[in-house]
């Protein structure tokens, strides 16, 4: 369902409000179940993943590009604006010129990861959305069965997240931790071998325990936050800490490569 909108202030284009205000962002669309895709790719993508379109925002020259897409669900509408009214709209310019709000879903919880997975990535408190959807398009890309995420971290649904991981992040199994003190126990009693990336002195190179890792049936890694790594808490309960060796004065890499780094080190073997 086609239609026309000229005005920024429309109520039906509400979805899509300043989105860059993540505060603001945070509390609407989860009051509203909802989450944006934005980029072609990425909407097709989501669509593929199985969630349900809310409607669709877009400049006239994305219809055929994605007239499959919305021809397979002509009940949702599809409001056609000037990029002028897009960005009036949404707070920034849309360069890819297509928005689409999909109807937010919790597709996997802690216990189903815990009881599936072979390899799980686990974030203590990484607030940035955009190394959120990096590591989850790391994980995905490299293999690994899912993610949780601790109470604090930044959601993985929010635009920037899902933008910065190409719409990976929504077909990547992913869950919330309830319980940030018990998360490494949780591990562990479900079989993980559960390596913690930090630079503690008693850590051991990601080289000397990769054949550790190699023979382990189930591993989690345990990523910190941006400015402080892993808390005290956590690389005290974790099996083994491990650090990747660095050179030339820097100390650490940025937490989104680190885990690609891990992911690719630690993975199962591809067949």
């Amino acid at each position: 369902m086609i239609v026309d909108v000229a005005e920024p202030g429309d109520e039906r284009l509400a979805d899509y409000v300043r989105l860059r205000e993540s505060s603001l962002r945070h509390s609407l669309e989860a009051e509203q179940g909802l989450f944006i895709a934005e980029g072609s790719k990425v909407i097709r993508r989501a669509i593929e993943a199985g969630y349900r379109p809310r409607s669709f925002l877009l400049a006239p020259r994305w219809l055929d590009d994605l007239r499959d897409l919305l021809e397979a669900v002509p009940e949702v509408p599809v409001y056609l604006v000037s990029e002028e009214v897009a960005e009036q709209v949404t707070g920034f310019h849309v360069h890819r010129g297509a928005l689409a709000s999909l109807h937010r879903e919790q597709r996997h919880t802690v216990a189903g990861l815990l009881s599936s997975a072979r390899r799980l990535v686990v974030a203590e408190e990484i607030a940035d959305h955009a190394n959120i959807g990096a590591i989850a398009r790391n994980a995905a890309g490299l293999g690994w069965d899912g993610f949780l995420l601790g109470p604090r971290c930044a959601d993985p649904l929010y635009r920037r997240s899902v933008k910065v991981s190409m719409g990976t992040v929504l077909a990547l199994p992913w869950a919330r931790l309830d319980d940030w003190a018990q998360a490494v126990p949780l591990l562990q009693q479900a079989g993980f071998l559960v390596a913690a990336l930090a630079l503690s002195d008693d850590a051991v190179s990601l080289a000397e325990f990769a054949p550790r890792a190699a023979q382990a049936t189930r591993l989690a890694v345990l990523l910190g936050s941006e400015g402080h790594g892993l808390s005290p808490r956590w690389i005290s309960q974790a099996d083994q800490v491990v650090r990747i060796p660095m050179r030339a004065g820097v100390d650490s890499l940025n937490v989104a490569a680190a885990s690609a780094i891990a992911c690719y080190e630690l993975g199962l073997p591809q067949s």
